[in-house]
């Protein structure tokens, strides 16, 4: 596996997605940990599993954590 770069997972939007900046780069909306899956092996990262993201120290989840995908207040 090459070098993973930080991820950042921010909290989630109205829609319940979470963007996803991928060392300084935003790389889109996720709706689950396989949308951050896709988006490290566009990176050049092709090792990674889900369970990989929810539990690295190198991907950082803002306002909520890795088990929350719903929009706020629901």
């Amino acid at each position: 596996m090459t070098e993973t770069p930080q991820v950042v997972v921010y909290p989630p939007a109205e829609d319940g997605g979470r963007r996803v900046r991928v060392a300084s780069r935003f790389v889109g909306m996720a709706y689950t940990l396989y949308d951050i899956v896709e988006f490290l092996r566009r990176a050049g990262s092709e090792d990674v599993e889900p369970a990989d993201v929810a539990s690295a120290d190198w991907v950082e989840w803002w306002g909520a954590g890795p088990d929350v995908w719903a929009p706020p207040g629901t």
